[in-house]
């Protein structure tokens, strides 16, 4: 080293990095503000523009992960309508005669974000068998134990007494996960439904329920139980299944459990449901379609995939209503009766089962006619 030279030492080193992050300062604080929309990003980038950090599976896709990076705030799109505080609301009126008769509902233990809507229209989805379930799927707010309080004998009877008060002409019952129960509710299902049936015959009943651990004589007890639409959720593609769901819970197993209540009971309407923004590809959704025309299913929903806590998978992508869109009309090529798509879109929702209340009337009148 030349006798001239200045030798740095730690203190003169320290020196410099300051001077130079002075500067990096100095510099950011001059450079133009982005604006909020563009920092935000629309979803299928990160904040800013930036490409989105991605979990990737050995063949190259995107799955999900708890805690990787979420997209930058939520895009404009995500929109609903607030419940009504007024004392003398629907709204108010669902919600007191849930509590007085100590009833959950999956409206508020999965933090659906359509509640105001649903309960301002004078229903509400009612989840039996407790508000605890056995699984925990990575996507779902429900509480979770291995060992949840037995059922509530009385639920049936409570659920028919809202549901009467309620005056509505369609109800979704659901539930959480039994697998502690020998038939995993199914009976307390059926049982359900035999009483809302026998208060008002008229009444179309929805249920919404898990796959009975692929049980085939539980999906026909609940098949034959009287109810008008069997729906079980798949949830998402077939490789993101190992992610996203509990691994009791399967792709082909959930696909048999629909399959089966059509076959045990001819002319059963079946229902499914799919989240989007997980990682899944175009090609893997369409694929899934194809799955579930294959079995007859008859109805299916796409809505965005939200994440409740912290503690869940985060949020690959925002999909833009223009794919759900696509997906709709697509779907109702291969022969759906009712396709509902679009980022709020849930398994159960009021508007989903207005329309599906009109199609199920429709269709039995047309077949009553074509009988006589």
């Amino acid at each position: 080293q030349p006798n001239n030279a200045v030798r740095k030492t730690p203190s003169s080193r320290r020196s410099t990095w300051i001077s130079v992050a002075s500067r990096d300062v100095e510099q950011e604080t001059k450079t133009e503000k982005v604006p909020y929309a563009i920092a935000r990003g629309d979803g299928s980038t990160g904040g800013g523009g930036l490409p989105m950090p991605h979990a990737e599976t050995a063949d190259g896709l995107t799955r999900p992960k708890v805690g990787a990076e979420m997209p930058e705030g939520r895009p404009a799109w995500f929109r609903v309508p607030g419940p009504s505080l007024a004392p003398d609301s629907r709204y108010a009126e669902v919600k007191e005669s849930l509590r007085d008769l100590n009833l959950n509902t999956v409206c508020e233990e999965a933090q659906c974000p359509n509640v105001g809507e649903c309960w301002s229209g004078g229903t509400g989805t009612i989840m039996l068998l407790g508000d605890t379930c056995t699984r925990g799927c990575m996507f779902c707010a429900v509480k979770t134990d291995a060992k949840p309080p037995p059922p509530d004998p009385f639920e049936p009877f409570k659920t028919a007494e809202a549901v009467a008060k309620w005056g509505v002409d369609y109800i979704v019952l659901t539930s959480v996960d039994r697998d502690d129960i020998p038939d995993g509710g199914a009976q307390h299902f059926a049982h359900t439904v035999e009483l809302l049936k026998h208060k008002k015959p008229e009444l179309l009943v929805e249920c919404l329920v898990s796959d009975f651990l692929g049980d085939k004589s539980s999906v026909a007890t609940l098949a034959t139980s009287g109810l008008d639409v069997y729906a079980h959720n798949v949830e998402t593609v077939e490789r993101l299944q190992k992610f996203v769901r509990d691994s009791r819970a399967g792709y082909q197993q959930s696909l048999s459990t629909l399959e089966h209540a059509k076959k045990v009971k001819p002319g059963l309407y079946t229902k499914t449901s799919v989240m989007l923004g997980l990682g899944e590809t175009d090609e893997e959704v369409i694929q899934t379609m194809k799955d579930l025309r294959a079995i007859d299913v008859d109805v299916v929903t796409f809505g965005q995939y939200l994440r409740p806590t912290e503690n869940h998978l985060s949020v690959v992508e925002y999909v833009k209503p223009e794919k759900f869109d696509y997906f709709r009309q697509l779907g109702e090529e291969m022969g759906f009766k009712y396709v509902a798509s679009g980022p709020m879109v849930r398994s159960s929702y009021k508007a989903g089962e207005f329309y599906l209340e009109h199609m199920i009337k429709t269709e039995r009148k047309q077949s009553q006619q074509r009988d006589s």
